[in-house]
């Protein structure tokens, strides 16, 4: 992999190789500014017949290459590389969730401590974390063994103990994966890798208890003390393992290393590089989420913490039963306001299932997908807040009413009122036929607070700009703002309850062409057109109980920014709860999507 001066890269080619697809982007300078210019796609080709991925990545960019008039692939099949003559590119990066993806197990001493620290540090790196095992998670140590036998993960990540602290029981844990004998997903010809990053000083008594069945990484202590978290060795060693077994070990993977000019990157694990780089540049905070047919992701920095959960059994096609089954019908068919079928319904949530590539066809079906999706998304963020916490076991200060309280330290670090701005990907977000379908879905699902700003990413290129931020910070920023980012709008939501039609907040905006003042009665939505390069200056007086991000009853003025939405005024309270009598709920429904113009 050669180091390049960012100074000489003015042609860049990306790609993502997908479970199923394989998407490839051409970043070009135009007037001194990076800019994506074309954009191909093609069959991911990791399984058989093809059984190599570098067919699909050049199916791919041949595609770029002749929309782009430019010749990228040379006659052997390999990408040009410099650019010379108006052909090639100056540097090629690739990201992969091609065979599932990174799955690993991880083990710690405590399930709400080290071996909480341990997950948050495998889905931080990208992975799927397909079990956790610890000395307190209620099973005997024969099932433990048995279920580290059953399963055949990628890699391991064992972590436990401070550093200086007892030994014992991380040594125990060792103990118990050794005997398994864990077997690799990808074939039998190469160890399991296997990283340690627990008490340091029992890194010796654990390098013992194994024998040479498995590639032995030892790396500096996630909870070196009680108080502190330090995941970044672990999530390095994890990208570095995934290249050099995983991937490498998968068909065709050992060429497209060759090719990369920075390592091949876990798909999330590249779209949370990039929504920390945006966050950190911006000093914003900031949630993500990218909805799929199997999973959903959620990526969240707040105060420079960052955070990313998968909800496995949450997604709009394989999944798409466990969602009806876990949020219950009725939750969903509070978002419709036309009469549905339910056991019609039920079909078509199988029909889904078993055909995940078909996108609706009529109106009540796009109707009914969106409704799903709310409570998919619903409840991926409930569980991305559950995970999100400030560190267990920690000492914290408590008050007399705390003692009462059951919960010993890990309250979430999720504040939605703290929340600057929301992003949406993945296919029911970024292929709505409406701007303001995708709008409502993730104002709905999430229940930001205060201002808000909602974004959606155009065709899914963060993966590609999160392994770029690696290499040329400047391009992947400049991209991300121009190009990646659909900007919808901003939400103003005020927090508290009221009563339906008594007025919870007033308001004045002026900017763009906006000049208007007045009142949002408790329950109601109001949209006013402000296009996506115009700002207003808003001035809030929100009614006693109700917040808008100054205190509760105290006035704020701001300035926001429109979108292709433009600007929502969000006056149904938070939490949200529409109303539970079905009549008074379909008439609510109703009046929200008239106003917000959703389905014409």
């Amino acid at each position: 992999m050669t180091k390049l001066n960012p100074d000489n890269i003015n042609v860049i080619l990306a790609t993502d190789c997908g479970s199923t697809t394989t998407k490839a982007i051409l970043i070009e300078k135009v007037d001194g500014h990076y800019r994506q210019t074309f954009r191909g796609e093609a069959p991911t080709t990791v399984e058989e017949p093809a059984a190599d991925v570098t067919i699909g990545v050049v199916n791919a960019v041949t595609e770029v290459g002749e929309l782009a008039g430019r010749r990228l692939v040379d006659d052997d099949g390999h990408i040009i590389r410099p650019t010379s003559n108006g052909d090639g590119c100056d540097i090629y990066i690739s990201t992969s969730s091609a065979g599932g993806g990174l799955q690993m197990m991880v083990a710690g001493v405590v399930r709400e401590m080290t071996a909480a620290s341990a997950k948050r540090a495998a889905l931080g790196a990208g992975a799927i974390v397909m079990d956790v095992i610890a000395s307190n998670d209620r099973r005997l140590p024969h099932q433990q063994i048995q279920r580290i036998r059953e399963l055949r993960p990628d890699m391991i990540l064992v972590s436990g103990g401070t550093d200086g602290g007892n030994a014992t029981k991380v040594v125990e844990i060792a103990e118990l994966i050794a005997p398994a004998k864990p077997q690799p997903r990808f074939g039998s010809e190469y160890r399991m890798p296997l990283i340690y990053a627990g008490n340091k000083d029992a890194a010796p008594l654990v390098e013992k208890v194994f024998d040479d069945s498995v590639e032995l990484s030892v790396v500096p202590n996630l909870r070196p003390v009680l108080e502190r978290e330090n995941l970044g060795p672990a999530r390095d060693a994890i990208h570095d393992l995934f290249l050099e077994h995983v991937m490498a070990h998968a068909p065709g993977y050992n060429k497209l290393i060759e090719w990369t000019d920075a390592p091949i990157m876990p798909t999330p694990g590249a779209v949370g590089n990039i929504l920390q780089t945006i966050a950190e540049r911006q000093g914003i905070n900031a949630v993500g989420v990218d909805i799929g047919g199997a999973t959903t992701d959620v990526f969240s920095v707040f105060n420079g913490t960052f955070n990313r959960t998968v909800s496995a059994n949450l997604g709009m096609s394989y999944s798409i039963s466990n969602v009806c089954a876990e949020a219950a019908m009725p939750n969903i068919l509070r978002w419709v306001h036309i009469d549905m079928d339910e056991r019609e319904l039920r079909n078509r949530v199988k029909n889904k299932m078993i055909r995940p590539t078909t996108i609706p066809q009529t109106l009540d079906a796009l109707v009914f997908e969106q409704a799903i999706a709310r409570e998919a998304l619903r409840l991926a963020y409930k569980q991305h807040k559950e995970f999100a916490t400030t560190l267990k076991g920690v000492q914290q200060q408590r008050t007399v009413g705390d003692t009462f309280s059951q919960e010993l330290g890990g309250q979430t670090i999720v504040d939605n009122m703290q929340l600057d701005l929301l992003v949406g990907s993945g296919g029911v977000l970024s292929h709505a036929p409406r701007m303001q379908q995708t709008a409502a879905m993730l104002i709905d699902a999430f229940q930001p607070e205060g201002i808000t700003m909602l974004a959606k990413d155009s065709i899914f290129m963060m993966p590609h700009l999160g392994v770029l931020s690696q290499v040329h910070p400047q391009a992947a920023l400049e991209v991300f703002e121009r190009d990646c980012l659909v900007y919808l709008g901003t939400c103003i939501a005020p927090k508290g309850a009221g009563k339906s039609g008594k007025p919870c907040l007033s308001y004045q905006i002026s900017g763009g062409s906006l000049n208007e003042s007045g009142e949002l009665a408790f329950g109601d939505l109001k949209l006013f057109p402000l296009a996506p390069e115009e700002t207003a200056s808003v001035t809030l007086e929100p009614s006693r109980g109700f917040d808008v991000g100054a205190g509760a009853g105290k006035p704020l003025t701001a300035d926001v920014k429109g979108g292709t939405v433009g600007l929502i005024l969000d006056g149904r309270g938070r939490p949200l709860a529409p109303p539970t009598n079905a009549a008074e709920c379909r008439e609510a429904v109703t009046s929200w999507i008239g106003e917000l113009d959703l389905y014409p």
